[in-house]
This record gives structure tokens, C-alpha cells and sequence, in this order.
């Protein structure tokens, strides 16, 4: 399966976004801390050039807080001021103020010398689809300004957000890439909901999961489903699939004779997996990039 998508309003978003650069101080880039460089665009660098930037590392309560740690380092290593974040329960959203408010210390001393009283920071938000961008956005204006939704693609246009007179965000699109040239970022996506599900084969993303759960989370798999034993080998294709259908039963995601309905149970996986069933879990790490994803 090639997994592509890139709807027409993503395209103009890019364009908005490169026009909208000279407006702003600052870009606030939001990730999924569970997959971190497969939820960055890579284009992103191009699109907002020089920019000052602030990188938050979203949904980190669903994340494993070791490997999250393990990102926060990366990305220091790089230069760039990560933050680990969850805009859903709040956590760590007050501190996006102050770290906005340091990395344009410099701009904001400059004014003060000259006389003048530091306007709000004007920052740029953005991240792909179905990251938490208009979650953070409700969360950090304390009240509901940004439509919200559990598929991709709810922000189809650009609007300013005033935060408590200190910050004023500009809400924009999520923008994805036309084409994943390495199929496991689409993969890693598709599993956490950035990619519309009905685009997609659920018996392949759930595949992905279970796999993966097999060589990083064995036992919170097995505590989840309740399951006797697990395989010996997870890299093994066949025994992969024998967990899915073990689950299927388990949850009675049956058909006529008996067979397991591996759709239904891929679906039931994928739900769970998403509303955090699982426990605090990460698709990825940087050694797995750093060695060759």
C-alpha cells in the first residue's frame, strides 16, 4: 500500500503560510510525541525559512516519557527548544508563554531600549493534521475559539487568536506532503489517526501496531487483550496475524462459521489504540532514525 494525501486545501494553506511569515515573530511547530519526526513535514524548514521556532511535543501524556525525553534531547541536540506538552488535559501548556517569550528575548530587549512597550508575540502555529492544534489553541485561550474534532483535516482556513494580551496565535491548516517516500512514516500516521481512515486498509495499519507493540510492548499487549502467550518471533508474518485474529475472538469480532473478521478487529485495535488503551506508548525513537528507520 502507498499511502498519499495531500487535499487541495493543504496546498493553499502552504502558500497562506509562506505569505503570512512576515507578520509574525515567531513559529510554534506542533508534533505527536509519540511519533515526532514522522509527524514533522519536512518541509517545514523550507516553508518557514529563518524563523524563530519553538517545537512542542503534543499529546506527551499518551507517550512513553522515557523515549519523549529521549526526543527532547534530539531535538536540543539540533538546536531547537522542544517542549513536551498535552493540550487535551493541559499539561505543561503554560509554559509555551514563557519559552515563546525567551527564544525572542533578544527582539523583545531591543524595544524596550528604544522606549517602546512590547507588543503581544505574534507566532504562526503550525503541524500536520490531527495533531491538537485547535485543542492547544481552546486550551491556551481558555475558552472554545477553534473548531476541535478527531479526524484530520476539521481547519480549512486562518484565523488570529488573542492569548491573554501576551500572544497572538494564528491558527492555520494542518499540512501534510504529497507523497511518504519511506511508507513507514504514512504507516506511523495512519496508526495514530493523522490520515483519514477511509483512504487506508485498517488490516494493514493494524498490522503495523501490533507488530511493532510485539517488539517494544509485549506486556502491555498482552494485559490489554488478555492473551496466553505471545510469539516467539514478532518480525514472523504469520504469527502476527495469529495475535490479530486471537484478539478478534477475544472481542468477538466474529463472522458466519466462526472466522475471525480481521476488518472489524483491525478497526476495534486502532480505536483503542487511540483513545489510549493502551498506556503511555511511542511508535518511535531516535536511534530508529539516527540507525536507519
Amino acid at each position: 500500500m502507498t499511502i498519499q494525501w495531500f487535499p487541495g486545501h493543504m496546498t493553499r494553506a502552504r502558500r497562506q503560510i509562506q505569505e503570512k511569515l512576515k507578520l509574525i515573530d515567531l513559529a510554534i511547530e506542533l508534533l505527536d510525541a509519540r511519533i515526532p519526526l514522522s509527524s514533522r513535514n519536512p518541509m517545514i524548514d523550507e516553508i518557514l525559512g529563518g524563523k524563530p521556532r519553538l517545537v512542542l511535543m503534543n499529546k506527551a501524556d499518551l507517550a512513553d516519557p522515557a523515549v519523549t525525553n529521549a526526543w527532547d534531547a534530539y531535538f536540543r541536540e539540533r538546536g531547537l527548544d522542544a517542549l513536551a506538552i498535552d493540550s487535551a488535559t493541559g499539561n505543561q501548556v503554560k509554559e509555551i508563554v514563557p519559552r515563546s517569550r525567551k527564544l525572542l528575548a533578544d527582539k523583545i530587549e531591543a524595544q524596550i531600549r528604544k522606549g517602546m512597550k512590547p507588543r503581544p508575540i505574534r507566532a504562526l502555529i503550525v503541524g500536520i493534521p490531527n495533531v491538537g492544534k485547535s485543542t492547544l489553541i481552546n486550551r491556551l485561550a481558555g475558552r472554545k475559539v477553534a473548531l476541535t474534532g478527531d479526524k484530520p483535516g476539521v481547519t480549512k482556513g486562518q484565523q488570529w487568536i488573542r492569548i491573554a494580551g501576551e500572544l497572538e496565535l494564528l491558527d492555520t491548516p494542518g499540512i501534510l506532503w504529497p507523497k511518504f517516500e519511506d511508507q513507514t512514516v504514512g504507516l506511523r500516521l495512519a496508526v495514530t489517526g493523522a490520515i483519514k481512515d477511509d483512504i487506508l486498509h485498517a488490516e494493514e495499519i493494524a498490522f503495523f501496531f501490533i507488530r511493532y507493540m510485539l517488539q517494544h510492548y509485549p506486556v502491555a499487549l498482552r494485559e490489554r487483550f488478555q492473551l496466553d502467550e505471545l510469539p516467539e518471533d514478532p518480525s514472523d508474518n504469520e504469527q502476527v496475524v495469529q495475535v490479530m485474529e486471537e484478539i478478534g475472538r477475544r472481542r468477538g469480532c466474529l463472522q458466519g462459521g466462526g472466522f475471525v473478521n480481521l476488518d472489524k478487529a483491525s478497526t476495534l485495535i486502532l480505536r483503542e489504540l487511540r483513545s489510549g488503551k493502551f498506556g503511555r506508548i511511542s511508535l518511535e525513537t531516535p536511534a530508529e532514525w539516527t540507525d536507519g528507520n
